[in-house]
């Protein structure tokens, strides 16, 4: 844990209130852009970083130290984007839905071809593979973090990623 991680969790175990302050301060931002990135939709995003935040605070007594608090607020954060995805995926076609919100909230540069088309590539990985490549190419975030956030082994984030980006060459070689 980071000498401000260790601060903010101090902070939340003895002033709860100061300590949701720092928290939010330090991880609003990067947070909501990584499960904008998921979701697409800047409302979707809020509502489940409003949830994951929530949940954060009322579970902060179960984090444990030994592990990284930008780690655990980021797998609530990708947990609450994946229900309101799947959510999403049972009542519209997403990508219908997707194009439809990127439009609807300029998400995307739509005069930049090739912003839509990176965010396309990005929309059309698997989830696992969506979450990982995310995390690494925007957030920055360790390949450890990574594989905390989504649940898998340190080999399998890197691989996950090395396939992502593959993947994303492909979709722009074979889509003009």
């Amino acid at each position: 844990m980071t000498a401000q991680e260790q601060d903010i969790v101090y902070e939340l175990r003895h002033n709860p209130d100061k300590g949701f302050r720092l928290l939010m301060d330090r991880y609003m931002q990067p947070v909501y852009w990584h499960v904008r990135r998921l979701v697409v939709s800047h409302c979707d995003a809020q509502d489940a970083v409003q949830e994951a935040f929530v949940r954060v605070f009322r579970s902060f007594d179960r984090f444990d130290d030994k592990h990284s608090l930008s780690a655990w607020i980021y797998k609530i954060a990708t947990n609450e984007a994946l229900r309101i995805i799947g959510r999403r995926k049972e009542s519209i076609s997403l990508e219908q839905d997707e194009v439809r919100q990127m439009q609807a909230d300029q998400y995307v540069d739509f005069s930049n071809t090739e912003a839509v088309k990176f965010q396309r590539a990005i929309q059309s990985l698997p989830t696992k593979q969506q979450i990982v490549f995310t995390l690494r190419y925007y957030d920055e975030l360790e390949y450890s973090e990574i594989a905390e956030i989504a649940d898998c082994s340190l080999s399998a984030a890197k691989a996950n990623y090395s396939i992502a980006k593959g993947k994303i060459t492909d979709f722009f070689n074979t889509h003009d």
